[in-house]
C-alpha cells in the first residue's frame, strides 16, 4: 500500500511538473509573439488583425486572428487614424513627431531631425522614453536633434520608423 501512494504521489508531481513546463512554454512562446508584434507594428505598416496573422505566419508563428486579438488587447495596440496599428508607448512619439518634427535625415549612424523652434527638447525626451531598438542616445538643441544609432546599417531603418510614425519628411 505504502508503494502504491508513492507511486501515485510520483505521478501526480510528474503531471503537475509536465502542467507547469506546458504553461511555461506558452508563456514564453506568447512573449515571443508579442515581441515580434512589436517590431512588425513599428516597421511595417500593419492595418488588419488579418494582416499580423500573415504577417506572424512568415516569422513562423502558426496563430489564429482570435490569438492575435487578445494579444493586441494586451499590448493595448491603437489604431492611428490613417489606419496603421501602433504600439500605446509609441502614441505620445507619434504625436510629437507628426506635431513638432519638419524633416529626418540620416547620415552614417547619425539621425538629424528638424523641429519646429523650441519642440526638440520634447521630441527627444519622447524617444528616449520609448527606447527603440538601435537607438544609442540623443542630444537636443532648441530646434534639432542628433539621434545616435548603433551601427552605419541600422540608421535608414530607423530614420524610416521615425518617418513612419510621424509621417515626415
Amino acid at each position: 500500500m505504502k508503494i502504491l501512494i508513492t507511486y501515485i504521489l510520483y505521478l501526480l508531481s510528474f503531471v503537475f511538473k509536465l502542467k507547469t513546463w506546458q504553461r511555461e512554454g506558452a508563456v514564453k512562446h506568447r512573449n515571443a509573439r508579442q515581441d515580434v508584434i512589436r517590431e512588425l507594428v513599428r516597421r511595417e505598416s500593419v492595418r488588419t488583425q488579418r494582416d499580423l496573422v500573415n504577417m506572424l505566419k512568415n516569422r513562423g508563428f502558426n496563430c489564429t486572428q482570435a490569438t492575435v486579438s487578445r494579444d493586441t488587447a494586451e499590448m493595448d495596440l491603437q489604431k492611428l487614424p490613417e489606419g496603421a496599428y501602433v504600439l500605446s508607448e509609441d502614441m505620445y512619439l507619434q504625436k510629437m513627431l507628426s506635431e513638432s518634427v519638419v524633416s529626418i535625415r540620416s547620415a552614417e549612424n547619425l539621425i538629424i531631425i528638424h523641429c519646429h523652434p523650441a519642440t526638440a527638447s520634447a521630441v527627444a525626451f519622447a524617444l528616449d522614453e520609448v527606447q527603440l531598438e538601435h537607438v544609442m542616445g540623443t542630444v537636443a538643441g532648441d530646434d534639432t536633434i542628433l539621434l545616435v544609432v548603433d551601427r552605419t546599417e541600422n540608421a535608414s531603418e530607423v530614420a524610416r520608423i521615425l518617418v513612419q510614425l510621424g509621417n515626415a519628411n
